[in-house]
């Protein structure tokens, strides 16, 4: 096997897949209120996602992660995860989703082989979550979150905390761990916001938010999976953990092991990174497995040192791109 290094000795194990731009949010964070679409001929399709996969599979890549924009938009998504299930090598295929069809989707997605799912859910309030997701439907994702504990799906909940916005809520978003089997994460905001609101001012940092947590419950850390963007806590005496994502106070980018697809055939080997490699013309022109294998390396290669050194360059106020660009 011909493993995916980078300049920096990082291997990429995990491939993040846009499966496309679209949305039926608008959150302040992700996307400006009036975006502008890839066209459909520009996305890949279900067989050229399929065999960027077994390329990738076969140099090393085990974990597949679904997202969007709003990757149950696109339609008979779970016939795309039935065929990257099947991949020899790949281990497991998730995503992660707004929760708005969830419900109707998730028997489909269980039967096509979906190994776990993680829901953005930024408020517990109806009203404030309807105006940070720019109209999404509260009672909608909480339908979606409960369709999917009941299917025995493993369940995450992913919440981007803001300071002024929604920190007032940590303590209430943790409570949903501590009294149910899920994963409760909480993420530091990043400067891809589409209404480019983002400033260190209004980062709430993952030391913060385990603090204000520890007030109500105690938490006990777990030791940290190689790789993993999230520091796990389990709680003394509840059932499910906290996650806390700390991309930007205390970034984790010295072991990553991901890489990622945008929706239109880019291989982004950073989340920070601007520009990615296009793939397409190689996918559309006939190229061969090997041609394309090695374009791959090449791009995963050039993978940059990270999120500490980028904020280093950065202006106060440089913000990076819509984070529905490329997924999470």
């Amino acid at each position: 096997m011909i493993g995916l290094n980078d300049s920096y000795g990082r291997v990429a194990r995990k491939l993040r897949i846009s499966v496309t731009d679209r949305c039926n949010f608008r959150c302040q964070f992700c996307m400006p209120k009036t975006p502008v679409w890839l066209p459909r001929e520009n996305i890949l399709s279900y067989e050229e996602i399929y065999r960027v996969v077994s390329l990738f599979a076969k140099m090393g890549v085990s974990k597949i992660r679904l997202s969007g924009g709003e990757p149950l938009m696109r339609r008979n998504v779970e016939r795309l995860v039935d065929l990257l299930v099947s991949v020899p090598g790949i281990q497991s295929v998730s995503m992660t989703t707004n929760g708005f069809q969830l419900a109707e989707k998730v028997a489909a997605l269980k039967t096509a082989g979906l190994s776990g799912v993680t829901v953005s859910l930024h408020s517990l309030k109806p009203d404030r979550f309807s105006e940070i997701s720019g109209g999404g439907v509260f009672e909608r994702v909480i339908e979606g979150i409960e369709s999917a504990k009941k299917c025995e799906i493993p369940t995450k909940i992913n919440a981007v905390i803001i300071r002024g916005c929604n920190d007032d809520e940590i303590v209430d978003l943790a409570s949903l761990a501590f009294s149910g089997k899920i994963t409760m994460r909480f993420i530091e905001y990043m400067p891809f916001d589409g209404e480019r609101m983002w400033g260190m001012e209004k980062v709430v940092s993952g030391k913060e938010i385990v603090e204000r947590i520890s007030e109500r419950y105690e938490l006990i850390p777990e030791s940290r999976e190689r790789g993993s963007t999230a520091r796990l806590y389990k709680f003394a005496d509840g059932v499910g953990r906290i996650g806390v994502i700390t991309s930007i106070t205390e970034p984790f980018c010295s072991d990553c092991d991901r890489i990622r697809l945008s929706a239109d055939g880019k291989i982004v080997p950073c989340l920070f990174d601007k520009a990615g490699y296009d793939l397409k013309p190689l996918l559309r022109n006939r190229s061969s497995d090997d041609e394309i294998s090695l374009f791959m390396k090449k791009a995963i290669a050039r993978k940059t040192p990270g999120v500490e050194t980028l904020l280093k360059q950065m202006s106060p106020l440089q913000h990076i791109r819509p984070m529905h660009t490329i997924g999470g």
